[in-house]
């Protein structure tokens, strides 16, 4: 191999590198009010770095010793991207959650767990301020706009 081509290869290593730590990045840590808009950074993300096939398409079958050549490319591709859209998400979840909350393998679990979990504790925010602002009485005394704020 000609040192062109190293140089070539450590080149497009370290913009990919590069590439991934900018598109991880973008991503900000889950919260409890900000899991649709985290949701849709990781769905981003995980589209530009052709990852999301894992939340696309089902697992597929068991492989077997019938199983011809594509299939069990395709097995282990899908299992590669499900495995990095778990870490993807796990990195940007909150560390308590990451072992004991969520043990799921599969990346759509892992999804749909997080927003059930998330999106009840999101409609019972929006009812208790819901319930604050209806109950709400200005006093009279002070900025108004600090008071609504």
């Amino acid at each position: 191999m000609s040192m062109f081509n190293l140089w070539f290869y450590f080149v497009l290593y370290s913009i990919s590198a590069a590439n991934i730590s900018a598109n991880l990045s973008t991503i900000h840590v889950l919260t409890g009010i900000n899991f649709k808009s985290w949701k849709e950074d990781v769905m981003i993300v995980l589209g530009c770095m052709d990852l999301d096939l894992a939340l696309k398409k089902d697992q597929p079958a068991a492989l077997t010793e019938e199983s011809f050549t594509e299939d069990k490319r395709n097995f282990e591709l899908w299992k590669k991207f499900n495995r990095m859209s778990v870490m993807i998400m796990k990195r940007s979840i909150p560390e308590i959650m990451r072992d004991s909350l969520l043990k799921r393998e599969n990346a759509k679990d892992f999804l749909a767990a997080l927003e059930k979990l998330y999106l009840k504790n999101e409609n019972g925010e929006m009812i208790c301020t819901s319930g604050k602002l209806i109950s709400m009485r200005y006093s009279g005394k002070g900025n108004i706009r600090e008071y609504i704020m």
